[in-house]
């Protein structure tokens, strides 16, 4: 793998893409350098091979070590392979999908074989010229359909002229099953003509060390009887010599009527387990079957094949007669239990034999042999695949790791790679929707983006497949994006899929969205506060009538036992409700008295000072989260959405406000007037307009009128409001202020 240098010198030039400072790759001489790019300077430093909108077959070319990541690298290696294979390196630029050979660096070791090889397909298909194309290498068997050998160590019928060798190949591939070979027919490799011809051998060694079977045709079913029947005889056997040695356990040892009663009532026919457990023949004491009695009825086709075959001139089977017929087996079943070459037994004991004798097994191997020589040959027509692959695809990878450019291009025909499609929602298209992997990482991580995102769930008639993507909404409203709306998705390839928001992410959308946000808030604030405030009283309301329902009577009051009269209730007291209604009346003047002055401060400011004000409110409400909005307009991010992805994005990639709004498109209808066929019919506009003016200067001239409209110097010309100021002279009198001197008189106190 190529490793990067940062010793060399190449003069690099440099893009503002998408706000930040990136390197630019215009030239093949760039590619061929990229070895010299500070990672630092890379905008991915790392990319998943699947799930992106790019050839997958590319991506695992460009994966060097096969680890399903492409790294810096892996690009590198990629870049200094293909551009040394080409004489004109910018000829990657074009992104083409052929490639006219004589292009190829004949000087250079990877070129020299890419040529030859290519040379060989052209060859191979049958085409003139110089020009070869992935058409012509997806089909590898097409490439070898008329080859012998194709270096990938099977051979086919085709790779051979000898009859002998065809036949054992086609019977070894019938036996033994074959090999796919690269001409896309079945084969047969090295390790399967060896264990053909060894399967052969040991076949007809088994079938000269036969043995003979005691009862020719019938053998094999008389065997099979005595094998089913074998556990039981034995069992039989025994249960008689515990009889003759205990004649009273005879009834015990022989099938008990207890347990025939227990299932009589049953059908017999679904009982053959349990009958089967039964003893195969009556115990009596003598052990011996008589052939002249009846059978367990479980066993009795086994023991009818048996007795007909091996005991047919006997009346009774001892136990020495039931040991004698399976030592008469054994021989023959061990011969059996020993087959070999089972495999190629279909091919006849003949055929096997002539397929020995006419032994071209060393023929065939130098067949392989030969084969697998052109190995390195075949290896390089996959090595120019791999070619082609990278040479139509390694320049739109570059755009899209060492730089953004295909998603900041304002080319709306040209696409990142990780753009999957579009969808269409609520009157709007929304251009930038992603493929998700992983949903909970990526909801985990999403937010970090600044964006509003909507993730939904994606199905399709066409097949059972199921897709998760996210779509950033730029421009517009919130409008209905909500959990469960659905929409329509379009994928690359323009496949239709039905897609339902499953999660929404609330960030703000525009800078005019915003400003409606806090009023929106509050609206929801007051819906939910109302719903709740009735939910509560409509709960309330069920519980006391139902508490009032399960409440027993009340009890009557009982007379005193004195014969007194009960206390009456208390008298209405009006003049306890008098404070509450007077506080009432206070509370709603205190109200009211607020209210018109705030009408009187309103009314007193003129016209322009009233814009200005209602300015001001609406600023001062909406204001702070237009700014906030505004700042995270500026700090959208798309990495957090790659990173969520398996990218390691190595430098920011912002959106925007004006970036933003190509993101997603709004419908834009034509201007015209349209009547509603299904509206009442009203009065004209005209009419509507002149009525609306009337109203608000009815309104205006009693305003005026009430006299509402002093404050702004319009006085009512009601006489009521028109009655002169009394003046009121406040008159203080002086009372003159007389200095009397102080005399002191000496009162004599009057003596009675």
């Amino acid at each position: 793998m190529a490793m990067i240098n940062k010793d060399k010198k190449y003069k690099w030039e440099f893009d503002n893409i998408g706000g930040s400072s990136r390197v630019r790759i215009n030239s093949g001489e760039a590619i061929a350098h990229l070895a010299e790019l500070d990672p630092k300077m890379w905008t991915v430093l790392s990319c998943p091979v699947k799930g992106l909108e790019i050839d997958e077959k590319s991506l695992a070319y460009m994966d060097i070590d096969s680890d399903g990541k492409i790294r810096v690298n892996d690009v590198v290696a990629t870049a200094e392979w293909i551009t040394g294979a080409l004489k004109d390196a910018d000829l990657v630029l074009k992104g083409s999908d052929n490639i006219d050979i004589t292009q190829l660096d004949l000087d250079n070791e990877a070129g020299k074989k890419l040529h030859g090889a290519a040379r060989q397909i052209l060859d191979n298909l049958g085409k003139e010229g110089n020009v070869i194309s992935l058409a012509d290498t997806s089909d590898i068997a097409a490439i070898f359909a008329k080859t012998r050998f194709n270096g990938d160590g099977v051979i086919t019928e085709a790779s051979s002229d000898d009859a002998d060798e065809k036949a054992a190949i086609a019977a070894a591939v019938a036996s033994l099953g074959g090999v796919a070979d690269r001409s896309g027919a079945q084969g047969v490799n090295a390790d399967m003509i060896e264990a053909f011809y060894k399967t052969l051998a040991e076949y007809v060694a088994w079938q000269e060390a036969a043995v003979e079977a005691p009862y020719g045709d019938k053998t094999d079913a008389a065997i099979d009887a005595y094998n089913a029947l074998d556990a039981k005889g034995k069992d039989f056997f025994m249960r008689s010599k515990l009889a003759s040695f205990s004649p009273d356990s005879t009834a015990a040892l022989d099938v008990q009527t207890s347990r025939i009663e227990a299932i009589s009532a049953d059908n017999l026919t679904g009982k053959t387990d349990e009958i089967a457990t039964y003893p195969i023949a009556r115990v009596t004491g003598k052990a011996e079957i008589d052939l002249s009695e009846p059978v367990n009825p479980a066993w009795a086709a086994q023991f009818e094949t048996l007795k007909s075959v091996a005991a047919a001139d006997k009346k009774v089977l001892t136990e020495e007669d039931w040991a004698a017929i399976g030592a008469q087996f054994a021989a023959y079943t061990a011969w059996k239990g020993a087959k070999a070459g089972a495999a190629v037994e279909a091919l006849g004991l003949d055929e096997i034999k002539d397929f020995i004798a006419k032994d071209k097994k060393a023929a065939l191997l130098d067949l392989v042999a030969q084969d697998a020589a052109l190995a390195e040959e075949a290896a390089n027509i996959d090595m120019v695949d791999r070619f082609l692959h990278i040479f139509r695809d390694f320049y739109k990878l570059l755009r899209n790791f060492v730089t953004l450019n295909d998603f900041y291009t304002k080319d709306k025909g040209v696409k990142a790679i990780f753009q999957s499609g579009r969808l269409i929602i609520d009157q709007r298209e929304c251009r930038f929707c992603m493929k998700v992997a992983d949903m909970g990482k990526h909801n985990a991580e999403a937010a970090a983006s600044g964006m509003f995102l909507i993730y939904c769930d994606c199905t399709t008639k066409t097949s059972a497949a199921k897709l998760n993507i996210v779509a950033a909404v730029t421009v517009g409203e919130i409008g209905d994006l909500v959990v469960g709306k659905n929409a329509l998705y379009y994928d690359e390839t323009g496949e239709e899929w039905d897609a339902v928001i499953t999660k929404v992410i609330d960030n703000p959308i525009s800078v005019g969205q915003a400003f409606w946000s806090p009023y929106r808030r509050m609206a929801k604030t007051i819906e939910n506060l109302i719903n709740k405030s009735a939910a509560d009283k409509d709960a309330k309301m069920i519980a006391d009538a139902n508490a009032k329902i399960n409440a027993a009577p009340a009890a009557v009051p009982a007379a005193p036992a004195d014969g007194t009269k009960p206390a009456a209730a208390p008298p209405f007291d009006i003049a306890k409700f008098a404070g509450i209604f007077a506080a009432i009346g206070m509370a709603v003047g205190m109200i009211g008295s607020a209210l018109v002055s705030l009408a009187k401060g309103v009314l007193a400011l003129k016209w322009w000072q009233l814009i200005l004000a209602f300015v001001g409110i609406m600023l001062l409400i909406s204001g702070p989260a237009m700014i906030m909005a505004w700042m995270k307009l500026r700090r959208r991010n798309i990495a957090p959405l790659l990173n969520a992805n398996g990218w390691a994005v190595n430098a920011s990639s912002k959106i925007s406000i004006p970036f933003g709004e190509t993101l997603t498109d709004i419908a834009k209808f034509p201007k015209m007037k349209l009547k509603d066929p299904y509206a009442k019919d009203g009065l004209a506009p005209w009419a509507k307009f002149v009525i609306a003016i009337l109203a608000i200067a009815a309104v205006a001239a009693g305003l005026w009128l009430f006299n509402i409209l002093a404050g702004l110097g319009l006085k009512s010309p009601l006489p009521r409001y028109n009655q002169p100021e009394v003046v009121v002279e406040e008159v203080v009198e002086v009372a003159d202020t007389l200095a009397v001197a102080d005399t002191i008189v000496d009162v004599e106190p009057v003596v009675e």
